[in-house]
C-alpha cells in the first residue's frame, strides 16, 4: 500500500486543528504541520496529535509556505489540507480504499470533492467542486511515441469520490484581497488564474473601498495587450462596477463597450441595471436585469445570472406597483438558489 504524508500550513488554528488531524489518523502515515507564527496552542495541539511541527517565517506568499511543507515530506504521496477541513467516517473509508487502489495505479494527482464552499461568499461559485488534493511526491519521467519521441510531461490526474468537509471559522476575503494588493505593490504580475480570482473575490466579497483600491491595477490590465480576452472582460467588469460606485457614466459606457466586443456577460448587464435603477429609470433597469438573468452568462459571479438579477427585477416591479410580478421573480430567485450545484 502507498504511504501518504499530510502537509499543512497553519497559524492560530487551535479551535479546529485537532478535529482535522483526528479525522486523518489511520489514513496518513506522517503528519507535517508547518506553523507560520501561531500565538495560541496550535503547535502544542499538533504535537499532541502526533504531528511533526516545523516553523516557517511568514513571507506573505502561500506558495512558498506550501513548497516548504512539501519539501519535508517523505512518503509516496502528499495530502495537502487546511486546518478547517475534516473527513467524516464514510469519506475516511473512501480515502482508505483510494489508498489501496493507488498501489495498483500510476497516478500523479488525485482530485477530491471540496464541500461547503459557500459558507462564506468568496471566489467559488459552487458548493461542491473537485480540487487537486493528493500529489505524488516523486514523479518518474518516461518517454512516449515510437518516433519523434518525447517525455510525458502532463500529469496523470484522477477524480476520486472522497468528499472533504470544509468548516471555515470566518471569511478570508479581507485577508485575500490585501494579499492581492500586496503582491501587486511588489511589482509582481498576476497570472491569468490570479487575475480571475482577484476579480471574483471583489465581486463576491469586496467592499466599495476594495473596488476603488483595485481601480489602478484593472485599468492597467484592460490596456495590457498581453492579457487574454477573458482577462480584459474581467477587468472591464470590475471597472464598470467602479464606474457605478463613482457615478461615472462615461467610464461605464467605455467598459460596457469593451465587454460588448464579444458576447456580453451577466455581470456587465447587472451593472447597467444597477446604474439605471440608481437613476430611477426602472424601465431601462428592467431591460438590463432581464438580460443578466436570461440572455447572458456569468464569467465571475454565478449569482449575477441567477438569484440577484431576479431579485432586482422583483424590486423594480414592486416599485412600479406590480406586486404579483415582483413575487413571481422572488419565487424564481429562491428556486434558483435551491437548485444550484
Amino acid at each position: 500500500m502507498v504511504t501518504i504524508s499530510l502537509c499543512m500550513i497553519v497559524k492560530n488554528e487551535e479551535d479546529c486543528l485537532k478535529r482535522c488531524l483526528d479525522s486523518l489518523k489511520g489514513i496518513v502515515d506522517e503528519m507535517i504541520v508547518v506553523d507560520t507564527g501561531s500565538t495560541d496552542r496550535t503547535k502544542e495541539i499538533a504535537k499532541e496529535c502526533g504531528a511533526r511541527v516545523e516553523d516557517f517565517t511568514w513571507t506573505g506568499d502561500f506558495s512558498e509556505a506550501r513548497n516548504f511543507a512539501f519539501s519535508k515530506a517523505n512518503c509516496d504521496y502528499i495530502y495537502s489540507a487546511d486546518a478547517d477541513e475534516e473527513l467524516d467516517e464514510d469519506n475516511r473509508e473512501r480515502f482508505m480504499q483510494l489508498k489501496k487502489d493507488l498501489s495498483e495505479l500510476d497516478i500523479d494527482i488525485v482530485q477530491m470533492y471540496y464541500c461547503n464552499q459557500l459558507e462564506f461568499r468568496t471566489v467559488y461559485n459552487f458548493d461542491r467542486e473537485l480540487r487537486p488534493k493528493l500529489f505524488k511526491r516523486v514523479r518518474h519521467f518516461v518517454w512516449e511515441d515510437p518516433i519523434h519521441e518525447q517525455v510525458i510531461l502532463d500529469p496523470v490526474i484522477c477524480n476520486s469520490d472522497v468528499e472533504i468537509i470544509h468548516k471555515p471559522k470566518e471569511s478570508h476575503a479581507g485577508r485575500d484581497l490585501e494579499a492581492f494588493r500586496r503582491t501587486i505593490s511588489q511589482g509582481r504580475r498576476l497570472s491569468a488564474r490570479l487575475h480571475d480570482m482577484y476579480a471574483r473575490e471583489l465581486f463576491m466579497a469586496g467592499t466599495d473601498d476594495d473596488f476603488i483600491k483595485a481601480k489602478e491595477f484593472f485599468a492597467e490590465s484592460v490596456l495590457d495587450n498581453t492579457r487574454s480576452l477573458d482577462e480584459i472582460k474581467q477587468a472591464s467588469c470590475v471597472l464598470a462596477h467602479i464606474a457605478v460606485i463613482q457615478n461615472d457614466p462615461e467610464a461605464l459606457l467605455k467598459y460596457c463597450l469593451k465587454d460588448a466586443i464579444s458576447e456580453m456577460c451577466s455581470e456587465m448587464c447587472y451593472e447597467l441595471g444597477d446604474y439605471y435603477f440608481g437613476k430611477k429609470d426602472l424601465d431601462e433597469a428592467i431591460v438590463w436585469y432581464y438580460n443578466a438573468a436570461y440572455e447572458c452568462s456569468s464569467i465571475l459571479d454565478i449569482k449575477k445570472s441567477g438569484s440577484l438579477p431576479r431579485l432586482a427585477l422583483a424590486r423594480c416591479y414592486r416599485q412600479l406597483g406590480n406586486e404579483e410580478q415582483a413575487r413571481d421573480y422572488e419565487r424564481e430567485a429562491a428556486e434558483v438558489e435551491e437548485n444550484k450545484d
